[in-house]
């Protein structure tokens, strides 16, 4: 159930790389997406520290944000919404090798009791809110939900 964030980004990018498309992201990174939007790339995994639990999100694209008051993830599906708030109020974007990429760690509180709903839940979307921005995140078709 855990989530290695320290290997997400092993495989070594050029830096005269300017190829910010999704496809191009996907290709970059060994994991596979969580979920995707027009312009950024949603890595995703549950994590535990103490009894508390994390949704640890790292988002590789276009969003760039300096952040002082938190974000809000909002689950959609059939019958089914489960918002979490950022476990940190401030985080920002750092810039990758490539041009016009960055990448914004997030981690989102959430129940253990929530865990469960969420992996049995048919998704439809995954909406970010973070400063004045909104990001309508599709489940990624070839997630493997088994990993």
């Amino acid at each position: 159930m855990g989530f290695s964030f320290s290997k997400l980004f092993n495989k070594t990018e050029s830096t005269q790389n300017t190829d910010d498309t999704i496809e191009a992201i996907i290709a970059s990174i060994e994991y596979q997406p969580y979920a995707v939007s027009d312009n950024n790339v949603l890595f995703a995994g549950l994590n535990e520290l103490g009894g508390y639990f994390f949704f640890q999100t790292i988002i590789v694209g276009q969003l760039k944000v300096k952040v002082k008051n938190g974000a809000q993830l909002i689950f959609s599906g059939e019958n089914f919404e489960l918002r979490l708030d950022s476990d940190s109020i401030e985080f920002e974007s750092d810039p990758t090798d490539v041009k016009g990429r960055y990448i914004t760690k997030i981690d989102f509180q959430i129940e253990e009791a929530d865990i469960k709903t969420l992996e049995k839940a048919k998704l439809k979307n995954i909406l970010l809110k973070v400063k004045n921005k909104e990001i309508t995140f599709g489940k990624y078709e070839g997630f493997d939900e088994e990993e």
